[in-house]
């Protein structure tokens, strides 16, 4: 089994800290402001590490979409825009920055009608088509596979390759990863190297078709699962040397939300992996889109919004921990031992187009909010470790919940961006378990967490906790006793902004930045106030 997807850790202690957490989601409401306002008293255990927290966790997304792909990333090599071989110097760098494991390329609903010989070979000769999925612009292929691929080296960043499997054949497919991956002197070997790339590509994770059940072929789970049978076979590495855990990971399209019908296309792909899983050829990980949107089409501001919106919208995020759980019992039936992922390769808040912008093009901005957003997702996650092994946000840049904003040669870092650079010490560290009371923050009929917490421990014995505070009204006291580490220093820094709207933008780039906070350790005790509407990480150093 490949490193990648490999379950490590005892996942009890996972599980256990999940339940606890569980239980304080679920807890009564009517607690009163007085009660709301009490330190949150949280006690974790430091020399009982979990599971690992896989760095596949903080992957992205970049679709042919809007203008996330040119002009976020792709500017051409003859742009005044500062570029290594067409790609953005400030991206890449600021990119590099949080250490991306994985880019999820190139859908998305655009994959299923993507045919990658339109995007090889001299630019000028590129042929252009059209973009039916996404505002029907046209799209003129300058940024195909090997630009990607310069693309996710110059970031230091995995590709993770989506493969044609609506409109597409097996077949062509093939030809791509032969393509892409054959180190004999074939034809397209050949082809390879005069396109500029004599060695073959290493391409550790591959997609087997996208959100089949609606954009991707509106399929039955039974016919899609016969094309991931036909695919995985015939689509492979074909580069002897890039086996053992340097194979290529093959993930299957899951589920797409809470809609019943999910149900039964788990249980569908999962019994059909049961039945072949002595075949390396079939999935290592099957997908989980869902987004933060409360109903499509999506209709919440992304500026401009209130405190009944703010609270409605982190509600709706909460429903990714039943979403997994649901998921993984199913997964569980055939799987117990854990060998599928679950990899949650679409997540993120999807609110309406920023009023004059390109129809299709999913332009929002980036606010407060959605860096809590970002917490209470990857602390999901984290509470899943032994199961949800990889995830990437949609999306990079200019689309969805993006990383990052540009307009021409300006570029602006969003709350969203600055939560995962906060999370950059957890990629490959272990689940620490904790318990604690979250308490309530009530706006109106929602009654949700107060506090959200979660705890890792590095290789180097270092303890990283993040602290979230949903309340937008409130400041939270928190006191944790920290056991199984001998702690002789501690520091933290905190993301928050003046309102839960605030937004960075190009004329205030530094609205919502991180900030030192005061971080007070006696022996094993470790308190923290958190502001309002905040994410707050700490690190105790032994």
């Amino acid at each position: 089994m490949s490193a990648l997807f490999s379950p490590r850790g005892p996942r009890r202690l996972a599980r256990a800290s999940s339940i606890v957490l569980t239980a304080a989601v679920v807890a009564l409401v009517g607690i009163t402001t007085r009660a709301q306002q009490a330190p949150i008293a949280i006690t974790l255990d430091a020399a009982r590490p979990g599971p690992t927290l896989n760095r596949h966790l903080f992957g992205q997304f970049a679709e042919h979409l809007g203008k996330g792909i040119y002009e976020g990333i792709w500017v051409g090599p003859d742009s005044s825009i500062p570029n290594t071989r067409g790609i953005r110097n400030d991206v890449v760098a600021a990119l590099k920055a949080l250490k991306v494991p994985n880019v999820r390329w190139p859908g998305g609903c655009f994959a299923d009608e993507y045919h990658w010989r339109k995007g090889i070979g001299p630019l000028k000769d590129r042929p252009v088509t059209l973009n039916p999925n996404w505002g029907g612009v046209t799209e003129p292929n300058t940024f195909g596979t090997h630009e990607f691929l310069d693309f996710v080296e110059q970031i230091g960043a995995d590709p993770y390759l989506s493969v044609n499997v609506g409109s597409g054949t097996p077949a062509e497919a093939a030809d791509w990863l032969e393509y892409l991956t054959t180190d004999q002197q074939t034809a397209l070997a050949r082809e390879r190297a005069a396109n500029g790339h004599p060695a073959p590509y290493r391409i550790p994770i591959l997609g087997i078709g996208n959100e089949s059940w609606d954009c991707g072929g509106n399929m039955s789970p039974e016919y899609y699962t016969s094309q991931l049978r036909v695919f995985s076979r015939f689509v492979r590495n074909f580069n002897p040397k890039q086996q053992g855990d340097d194979r290529m990971l093959k993930i299957a399209v899951g589920p797409g939300g809470g809609e019943p019908r999910f149900a039964e296309w788990t249980e569908t792909v999962m019994k059909s992996w049961k039945g072949r899983q002595w075949s390396w050829d079939h999935m290592d990980g099957l997908s989980l889109h869902n987004y933060t949107v409360v109903r499509f089409p999506a209709s919440y501001k992304s500026v401009g919004f209130g405190e009944q919106e703010y609270a409605e919208i982190l509600q709706d995020t909460l429903k990714m921990d039943r979403l997994i759980r649901e998921h993984s019992a199913i997964m569980d039936k055939y799987d117990p031992e854990k060998k599928v992922a679950l990899v949650v390769d679409e997540w993120g808040a999807w609110y309406a187009q920023l009023p004059g912008t390109t129809p299709g093009f999913l332009a929002q901005q980036n606010s407060v909010r959605d860096a809590i957003i970002v917490a209470l997702n990857i602390n999901t996650f984290a509470r899943y470790a032994d199961r949800v092994r990889m995830a990437n946000i949609a999306q990079m840049i200019n689309v969805l919940q993006a990383m990052i904003l540009t307009d021409g040669p300006k570029m602006v870092l969003t709350p969203t961006y600055h939560a995962f650079r906060m999370y950059v010490p957890f990629q490959g560290a272990s689940v620490v378990p904790m318990t604690f009371d979250a308490g309530r923050y009530v706006k109106g009929s929602i009654s949700l967490p107060r506090v959200d917490a979660m705890a890792a421990k590095d290789a180097s014995g270092t303890l990283w906790i993040s602290l979230t505070n949903v309340d937008p009204n409130q400041p939270a006291e928190i006191d944790t006793t920290v056991n199984g580490l001998a702690a002789r220093s501690a520091s933290g820094e905190v993301l928050t902004g003046p309102a839960i709207d605030s937004v960075n933008t190009f004329e205030a780039p530094q609205a919502v930045t991180p900030k030192p906070i005061a971080v007070r350790l006696q022996g094993n005790r470790l308190s923290v106030t958190l502001p309002p509407k905040s994410l707050t990480v700490v690190a105790v150093r032994p």
